[in-house]
This record gives C-alpha cells, sequence and structure tokens, in this order.
C-alpha cells in the first residue's frame, strides 16, 4: 500500500541477477520466495523461483489473453444487441426492445405454441449435471425473449426446494421475473393428451412442422447424461406422440477423427432449431442454427 512498507520476504540487500528477477515477480505475484524454494540456497533456489515464476507469470499471461479476447467478443455483441434493438425500435413504433420482446411473449402465451421442459427427470443427474441443465434454461429462456416469434415456455415438475430449483435461483439472474409459466404439477395435469408431442431423439417419428395448437416437450435432461432411451420409454408410459427432429433427413454424417456423430441435443440447442424453424419455414436453416460442428452432423453443401 501507498505510504507503508512491506516485508516481501526478500533479502534487503538488493540481490543481482536471476535472483533480482525472481523477487520482483514474486512481489508483483504475491508470492513469498520461502513458499516457493523454503530451505533452498542462494543459487539453487534463484534458479527454482525464477522457472516457477516464470511458469506463473506465462500461465497468467495467458489468462489475461483470454480475458481480453472475451471482453472483446463482449463488446461486439453488445453492438450488435444495440444495432439490433435501434432496427426492432424502428419496426415496433418506436418502442423500446424490452417492451416489444414483453407484448411479443405475452401474445405468445396466448396464441403462440408452448414449449415445456420436463424437469420431472432432473433428479438422475448430478450435481454438475443440475447446474448445467439451469445454465441451458437460461440460455433457452434468452433465446426465445429474443425471437420475433416466440414460444411460450412452461417449466413442468419444478418442485419448490429440489436441487434444480435451487440452482435455477442460484445461477440465472432474475429468474422470479422470467416471463414463463414455473408449476410443481406436470403436463400430464396440464394439457390433453391428444395436444402434446413429447420431443424425443429416439423416436421412429420425424418432426415436419410446429403446430401453434401443440405443446411440445423437452426432457430435462443435460446432453452429457447418458440415459439411454429414457425420453422415449417415459413417453411411451404415458401414452404420448413422440417425435424427434429431422437431422437425418437434413443433414449428413462428417467424417472426423473420432467417428462420432450423435442427434443428442442441450434442450437450449433444441430450442434453437425450433425457433429458427418456425420464424423461417426451413429445416436446413433451423438445423444450422442448433446443430454444433462437434455433434458430427453437417448440411450436404458443407463437404462439397
Amino acid at each position: 500500500m501507498a505510504g507503508g512498507s512491506v516485508d516481501d520476504g526478500c533479502p534487503s540487500v538488493e540481490p543481482e541477477g536471476e535472483a533480482a528477477v525472481a523477487c520482483e515477480a514474486l512481489r508483483l505475484l504475491r508470492i513469498e520466495p520461502s513458499a516457493v524454494s523454503p530451505g533452498a540456497g542462494p543459487a539453487g533456489g534463484a534458479a527454482r523461483c525464477s522457472r516457477n515464476v516464470l511458469r506463473k507469470r506465462r500461465r497468467w499471461e495467458r489468462v489475461l489473453a483470454a480475458k481480453k479476447r472475451k471482453r472483446q467478443q463482449e463488446r461486439e455483441r453488445s453492438r450488435a444487441r444495440r444495432a439490433g434493438g435501434a432496427g426492432a425500435a424502428s419496426r415496433g413504433g418506436g418502442k423500446a426492445p424490452a417492451a416489444l420482446a414483453k407484448e411479443r411473449l405475452l401474445q405468445a402465451r396466448t396464441s403462440g405454441p408452448r414449449l415445456c421442459v420436463d424437469l420431472g427427470v432432473a433428479d438422475r443427474m448430478t450435481e454438475k449435471e443440475t447446474s448445467r441443465l439451469a445454465s441451458q434454461i437460461r440460455r433457452l429462456y434468452g433465446a426465445n425473449r429474443r425471437a420475433e416469434k416466440p414460444f411460450w415456455l412452461c417449466l413442468t415438475e419444478f418442485v419448490v426446494g429440489s436441487l434444480i430449483y435451487e440452482e435455477c435461483f442460484r445461477m440465472n439472474d432474475g429468474f422470479s421475473n422470467y416471463l414463463m409459466d414455473t408449476t410443481q404439477e406436470s403436463y400430464l395435469d396440464l394439457f390433453p393428451l391428444d395436444a402434446i408431442v413429447y420431443l424425443t431423439p429416439d423416436s421412429e417419428n420425424v418432426l415436419e412442422d410446429i403446430d401453434p395448437n401443440k405443446v411440445y416437450i423437452l426432457g430435462g435432461l443435460v446432453d452429457e447424461s447418458i440415459h439411454k432411451k429414457l425420453t422415449l420409454q417415459r413417453a411411451r408410459e404415458q401414452s404420448l406422440q413422440t417425435a424427434r427432429l429431422p437431422i437425418r433427413e437434413y443433414m449428413v454424417k462428417a467424417v472426423n477423427t473420432k467417428n462420432y456423430h450423435s442427434e443428442t441435443l442441450a434442450i437450449n440447442q433444441v430450442f434453437d432449431i425450433l425457433s429458427t424453424y418456425y420464424e423461417t419455414r426451413s429445416w436446413p436453416a433451423a438445423l444450422k442454427a442448433g446443430v454444433s460442428s462437434g455433434k458430427g452432423y453437417v448440411l450436404p453443401e458443407a463437404v462439397k
């Protein structure tokens, strides 16, 4: 601190050569030299100290570079949001983007298609997986709020005091103000069976279109969870219609070193596909928006 002296553990007589560089670097990193090489002799200790400092310095430089890249990306996204907001305001007769988003969401509540996240299977996940699901719910809601033609969202079997309940409030600022329904009830108690379509990658039926009069269900499981055919089995036990995204119909398997191909997506990725299709009526455009290259599928033109 200014105006005071700090005993930093380095000798009071200024050392020479590598020891001087090491001690100065340690002071900057707030590391005690004795903690780096306790009981070491002056020459050997300074050399080991110097190597440790260089490693820490390189690691810190990488951290700083990553933070700089992230800040730059955030600035670019902010500029894009401001530009999009200005365009939305002009299209909406001068209304602020937040007001337009709220208006669209409330319209979806009465006339749009409904999308439910089934949290009745969330108890099968670990704490880490549950945290990832809460993060995906935040991304899903954010994408829906920005959509020109949003869905009305609902979290079903969202039990007060459950781990997913606690994680949603812990990880998502303003979660209590999200414009969507949350209920401890099952979708079976809320909607007629013939209106429900459970979306699962294991279904034999292909989703061909989005019907505003239907209720689409996504299983609340993260994509890292290995629960083979769990959602399909759940839907069959409940006598529900099922469907899968038309990934195989519009995309091809890409060659990759691991020969990995998966149609299992995170719930926010599935939503990106549904939302893009609902706006564009183009499955290729929708699948491009939601299926990352890491899943091993690409559009045919991407391999030509």
